[in-house]
C-alpha cells in the first residue's frame, strides 16, 4: 500500500541517489513512503582498472537497477557519467555511450560528475563532460566533496560557465558552509539530507534563509551510512511546522520534475 495519502498527497522526488548499493527493501521502504520517483547517479565505491568495469557499472545502472526499483513501485529514472572518484584512462567508450544514452533518452541527467582531488585527470574528464552536455543541450549533476568542500566548490564555478549554461546544472552536496558561494549563480542546488553530511534542520534552515526556488532535495543513499527515508522525513518536517504547502511542494517535487523534465 502506498501512503501518500499519510504524507497529505505531497509527491516526492529523491534527486540522488545511488540504487546499485541498495537492497530492494529500500526501494520499498522509499516507495510506501509516498517517494514516487528518485534519480539514481553513478558512482563505483572501489578503484577502477579500467573502461570495460565502468561501463558494466553504467550498463547495470540503466538496465538492471531500474527493473529492480519497478518491481517495489518506485519509478527510478537515471543520470550517468564518470564520477570524479571513477577517473580512468581510457574515457573514449564511455562518452560513445554518453552520445548514444542523451540521443535514446535513456538518462535524464549527466552525472554525477565533478571534482574530488582537483587532479588534472579530473578536470579534464569534467570539462569534457560538460562540453558533451552543451552540446547535447543535457543537464548534469555536480558533485562536490565532504573534504576540501570549499575550494573544490570554487574551482567548480569557475570552470562550469565556461563550458555549460549553468541553467542546466545542479551542484549538489550543498551545506550550510557553501551555500553563500553558490546562491548567486543559476544554477540549481541540491541539498543533501544524510547522517555525516547534513541534518534535516540544516537543510530546512538553508530554505528558511534562501528560499524554495533554487533548491532540490535528496538523500544520497549509497554504500556509507544513509537514511533512505530522509526525502520524506524533511517534508514532514516541513509540514509538522506549518510551512505553506505550495513552498514544500517546490522542495518535495516540482523543482525537480520541471528541471529534470519528469
Amino acid at each position: 500500500m502506498n501512503l501518500n495519502n499519510y504524507y497529505n498527497g505531497i509527491k516526492m522526488i529523491d534527486t540522488h541517489m545511488h540504487a546499485d548499493s541498495r537492497s530492494s527493501e529500500d526501494f520499498e521502504k522509499m516507495y510506501l513512503a509516498g517517494i514516487d520517483t528518485a534519480i539514481t547517479c553513478s558512482f563505483y565505491p572501489y578503484k577502477i582498472d579500467n573502461e570495460s568495469v565502468l561501463l558494466n557499472h553504467l550498463n547495470r545502472i540503466l538496465e538492471y537497477d531500474t527493473k529492480r526499483a519497478g518491481e517495489y513501485g518506485l519509478d527510478l529514472k537515471v543520470a550517468l557519467g564518470i564520477h570524479p572518484a571513477n577517473t580512468i584512462e581510457n574515457t573514449e567508450i564511455i562518452y560513445e555511450h554518453l552520445y548514444e544514452w542523451i540521443e535514446n533518452n535513456q538518462i535524464v541527467a549527466i552525472g554525477e560528475i565533478g571534482l574530488e582531488d582537483l587532479t588534472d585527470s579530473e578536470i579534464t574528464i569534467f570539462k569534457k563532460q560538460l562540453d558533451i552536455a552543451d552540446e547535447t543541450n543535457s543537464k548534469v549533476i555536480i558533485h562536490t566533496p565532504r573534504k576540501n568542500k570549499e575550494k573544490v566548490l570554487k574551482e567548480i564555478l569557475e570552470i562550469l560557465p565556461q563550458h555549460l549554461d549553468e541553467h542546466l546544472a545542479v551542484i549538489d552536496h550543498i551545506n550550510p558552509d557553501v551555500v553563500g558561494d553558490a546562491i548567486n549563480t543559476d544554477c540549481m542546488l541540491g541539498l543533501t539530507v544524510q547522517p555525516q553530511k547534513m541534518e534535516k534542520e540544516d537543510a530546512i534552515a538553508i530554505l528558511d534563509e534562501y528560499g524554495f526556488d533554487k533548491f532540490l532535495l535528496n538523500s544520497d543513499i549509497s554504500n556509507k551510512p544513509s537514511d533512505p527515508l530522509s526525502v520524506p522525513k524533511t517534508i514532514r518536517e516541513l509540514h509538522r511546522l506549518g510551512y505553506d504547502k505550495e513552498d514544500i511542494e517546490k522542495i518535495s517535487h516540482k523543482n525537480a520534475q520541471s528541471f529534470f523534465n519528469i
